[in-house]
């Protein structure tokens, strides 16, 4: 599991959405970004899908993502 703790692009709170990880300023849960591109959706899919989601945003956790289990 990542911690994404000092992932910028992230935020949680205990009070909006069960203190899930989620897109900064949104209620976007990252596990739908991973779950939609499992699934395969594109970048472009989910962000018409989430309008409230920024490409930068995504380019963060793709790469805090990538460095992490690099890390591992």
């Amino acid at each position: 599991m990542i911690d994404w703790t000092h992932c910028a692009a992230m935020e949680q709170s205990p009070e909006v959405i069960g203190g899930a990880w989620r897109f900064r300023g949104t209620r976007v849960p990252v596990r739908a970004l991973f779950e939609n591109l499992e699934a395969g959706s594109t970048v472009v899919e989910f962000l018409e899908w989430f309008p409230g989601v920024e490409h930068a945003q995504i380019d963060a956790v793709l790469e805090y993502a990538r460095r992490s289990l690099d890390a591992s």
